[in-house]
């Protein structure tokens, strides 16, 4: 069973920058990883994605550009550096891992609780 704990979450302003984590606890050998987001009254929508090697990784249009996916497999975490902030990016963001097919569009078997970015104007 894999487990996954986000933290980093927080109030900036806009333009401001933050570093969300994710702390994984169990097996992840082979797992991608993969970061969502989901607004208030909003679905939830991809934002980045990372191979296990780290060698791939995936964006959503919206946050191309500003925010950067890295994994460190001996720590069992991977970050999310979220730069240029603005406040269309406020949601929760959740944290997942598994195998999908697709990382963008593909199911992800283990999800984080989340942790809040809050970007005001």
């Amino acid at each position: 069973q894999v487990q996954l704990v986000e933290s980093g979450g927080g109030l900036v302003q806009a333009g401001g920058s933050l570093r969300l984590s994710c702390a994984a606890s169990g097996r992840t050998f082979s797992y991608a990883m993969g970061w969502f987001r989901q607004g208030l009254g909003k679905e939830r929508e991809f934002v980045a994605a990372i191979s296990w090697s780290g060698g791939g990784t995936y964006y959503s249009t919206s946050v191309k550009g500003r925010f950067t996916i890295s994994r460190d497999n001996a720590k069992n975490t991977v970050y999310l550096q979220m730069n240029s902030l603005k406040p269309d990016d406020t949601a929760v963001y959740y944290c997942a891992a598994g195998q999908p097919d697709n990382y963008v569009r593909g199911l992800y078997t283990y999800w984080g609780q989340g942790t809040q970015v809050t970007v005001s104007s």
